[in-house]
């Protein structure tokens, strides 16, 4: 039976950045999927909403059609089959789409919540949050309060903090690839 991981980029990027990522995750039986933001970003690459906007605005522009962009693409693959993961603004999608879905889980690298987030997660959903500990574009304290709420929703949280910055650093591939394996995807 084929499983498949789902990629998502971050803001300013596009989804030929995630090419080694996706080559590392790859498995028998495991197809890996990356997926472009629907919103070309004015300064260059793509976005799944006006991140600037995100401070002042709950749903700022691009995020509504950005969900509905996400639903429609996974919409014909088996969910529970289906791991859907991204990195930054896409982890941040990532966990807004994926935690009303009845998803294998989900992963966020350097990711967050979004500000208005409040689904209603399947309990026991599995879902891994790797940050690291001196990330400028996105700090840790975001995604230990990312942790905290999810786990009051009752989702089964996997956090790993690793030294680095914005990146998606080799401990955090290593626990992915871990957490893949512990939701049979």
């Amino acid at each position: 039976m084929t499983s498949y991981l789902v990629l998502l980029h971050g803001w300013g990027a596009n989804a030929a950045d995630l090419a080694p990522l996706a080559d590392i995750l790859q498995a028998p039986n495991r197809q890996v999927l990356r997926w472009q933001a629907p919103h070309q970003r004015p300064m260059g690459g793509y976005m799944w909403y006006d991140l600037m906007a995100l401070e002042t605005d709950p749903v700022p522009w691009g995020l509504p059609e950005s969900r509905q962009y996400l639903h429609e693409g996974l919409a014909p693959l088996p969910l529970a089959q289906t791991v859907l993961a991204g990195f930054s603004q896409g982890g941040a999608m990532a966990l807004d789409v994926g935690l009303g879905l009845p998803l294998a889980g989900l992963i966020s690298f350097s990711g967050y919540l979004h500000p208005a987030a409040a689904p209603l997660p399947r309990p026991g959903l599995p879902v891994a949050l790797l940050h690291g500990q001196d990330d400028e574009v996105v700090p840790a304290i975001a995604a230990r309060s990312a942790r905290q709420t999810l786990q009051r929703w009752g989702v089964q949280v996997t956090y790993q903090e690793f030294a680095g910055g914005h990146t998606i650093a080799p401990e955090a591939i290593a626990t992915a690839q871990s957490f893949l394996q512990s939701v049979g995807v």
